[in-house]
């Protein structure tokens, strides 16, 4: 089988490698006569997948020891109100919780908070369409926390630099750009990431949450929705995603070979350079709506001036090999994804397509 260039936002592409790694443990894993898969979450095997899986995480973005590594379920949408329920529903009157709305994902965040306490809305780039970030920040007055995304799959763009917010909890939904780059840990008090772009298959949810927010984790909650129960239970507090996180493992096993975070980077401004440099070089032919300084490394967000051409591209595309480029529909246009996982080669090949569909259709 020769396998496609999958530039899809997500559920992503995958490395080959863990795909066949899968393959051949997913049946009989490592002799036991049995799928990890069928066998208990309690059991020895789980468990060392489970704790081998946490301590990647915290070696491959080197998380201090003052912040808890948890595995949940539900994705990132579930923080969007676990979050809020943890941080926000119980404090004082008088206190909001911040959120910068820098696309669509972070608008999602919001709404889901505003449901549970007061807010306020620190930033919002509806004006530009979402295609900027904010130089300055306008926090309330003393804030619960701020809350930002850190890549917007839709909008294509991401924070280059983190706000500093002092003594303020910084909350970073990263579902789209964690294991991309290395990151100043203690400069958020959580960050939560859905699997399905850089991590994995959807089913898994990583949160990374300073400790003194796991201790104030309110008693009133149902159990699940309670930070502190995840953390004194290892995450193991009901059956985990077993599949996604066994999955899991062996992506970040492939990150750690490639040679870390500082890899990855370095191969996402490559991949990402690649795709830019087509649509600056194409005289008007592609154009890219982001403001260069935030473009987005993950998600190139591009448009055809001819919008009348957008099916045609991706219908010659597909048969070139390369699937997913459409571009969300709340927006159009077109979208190329390069998570880790994307090889250089797939970004090599989308740029040589990408100069031979202008040259035949100008």
């Amino acid at each position: 089988m020769k396998r496609k260039f999958n530039f899809s936002a997500g559920p992503s592409t995958l490395p080959l490698q863990v795909l066949e790694e899968i393959q051949r443990e997913i049946v009989d894993y490592r002799g036991s006569g049995m799928s990890l898969i069928e066998a208990s979450h309690r059991g020895a095997e789980y468990e060392a997948v489970h704790n081998e899986c946490i301590e990647h995480v915290r070696t491959l973005l080197d998380v201090p020891a003052n912040y808890k590594i948890l595995l949940l379920g539900g994705g990132a949408t579930l923080q969007f109100g676990m979050v809020p329920l943890n941080l926000l529903h119980y404090a004082p009157e008088g206190r909001a919780a911040d959120y910068v709305i820098s696309g669509a994902w972070a608008k999602k965040a919001h709404q889901d908070a505003a449901k549970l306490g007061a807010t306020h809305i620190a930033y919002d780039g509806a004006s530009s369409s979402y295609t900027t970030l904010p130089e300055n920040i306008s926090l309330s007055e003393n804030p619960v926390y701020l809350h930002i995304t850190s890549n917007e799959t839709i909008g294509g763009i991401r924070w280059v630099d983190w706000p500093d917010t002092g003594a303020v909890p910084l909350v970073c939904d990263m579902s789209s750009d964690i294991m991309s780059r290395p990151l100043p840990i203690e400069k958020f008090g959580i960050i939560y990431a859905g699997a399905q772009k850089n991590l994995g298959p959807a089913g898994v949810t990583v949160v990374i949450i300073r400790d003194d927010i796991v201790q104030d984790s309110p008693s009133q909650l149902p159990a699940y929705l309670q930070y502190s129960v995840h953390a004194e239970s290892n995450s193991l507090y009901n059956t985990p995603p077993v599949f996604s996180i066994f999955a899991m493992n062996l992506v970040l096993r492939w990150v750690k070979k490639q040679g870390g975070v500082a890899k990855m980077q370095e191969l996402a401004e490559q991949k990402a350079e690649l795709i830019y440099s087509a649509v600056q070089a194409s005289n008007g032919f592609y154009t890219s709506p982001v403001d260069p300084k935030y473009r987005s490394l993950m998600n190139v967000v591009f448009q055809i001036a001819d919008a009348s051409l957008d099916t045609t591209f991706i219908e010659e595309a597909t048969k070139h090999g390369m699937v997913g480029l459409k571009g969300h529909r709340s927006v159009g246009g077109l979208r190329a994804s390069l998570y880790n996982a994307m090889p250089v080669s797939g970004a090599e090949a989308l740029a040589d397509f990408m100069r031979s569909f202008a040259t035949r259709r100008r």
